[in-house]
């Protein structure tokens, strides 16, 4: 099967790369009246739309072949260092395990459970305890024996919103077993909400 075409405007993706929060993408069009006929650009995108931003065009394919280059290059530096605050705060961040974790079943309610992210879901940079642990706050798919699938989440380490597929869950974690960088983010998080409800009652 053909793999589906990808476009930015009317420019056809041909090479891209994902690392960290943005993804880097390069893009051709040679019907371009301009003779911009290629392009590099950053892309943000959820399960919902795909943003482009700092899009940059040129005739010269060298030319904006070392532009996408040098963009995945700062990519992954910023990558880097965000990733290396746990080590840097003496967090350790092995990846977890099944070992590690209870596993679930189809009737497992994960509504308000602290749950793990299998870490063959996440991306290769994201492949640590600090970005597996989340606290599941609702989706169809926290339900038992549920039709849908989609879980949200909110990640204890960065306090970020996700979602993941209930399949994309390795296991869950009592508040005990918890690091206590998960339990800080945890409790952050409780009195965040909390906040707002007192707000949202005035």
């Amino acid at each position: 099967m053909d793999e589906e075409i990808r476009k930015a405007g009317d420019y056809t993706i041909i090479h891209s790369l994902h690392i960290g929060d943005r993804e880097v993408v390069l893009g051709e069009n040679q019907e371009n009246q301009d003779g911009q006929k290629f392009m590099c650009a950053f892309c943000t995108s959820n399960w919902l739309f795909a943003r482009y931003d700092d899009v940059l065009t040129s005739d010269d394919y060298p030319e904006i072949v070392a532009v996408y280059g040098q963009r995945i290059a700062e990519q992954a530096e910023k990558t880097r260092v965000d990733l290396s605050k746990p080590k840097f705060q003496g967090i350790p961040n092995a990846p977890l395990t099944e070992k590690d974790c209870t596993p679930i079943s189809y009737n497992d309610d994960l509504n308000g459970k602290i749950i793990v992210i299998k870490p063959d879901v996440l991306r290769r940079e994201y492949r640590m305890a600090t970005q597996q642990i989340k606290l599941c706050t609702g989706g169809f798919g926290a339900s038992p024996n549920s039709r849908g699938s989609a879980c949200c989440c909110v990640d204890l380490y960065s306090g970020k919103e996700s979602r993941f597929e209930r399949v994309d869950v390795l296991g869950t974690l009592e508040q005990e077993q918890l690091p206590e960088w998960a339990k800080l983010g945890l409790v952050e998080y409780r009195q965040k909400q909390q906040k707002s409800k007192e707000q949202g009652a005035r």
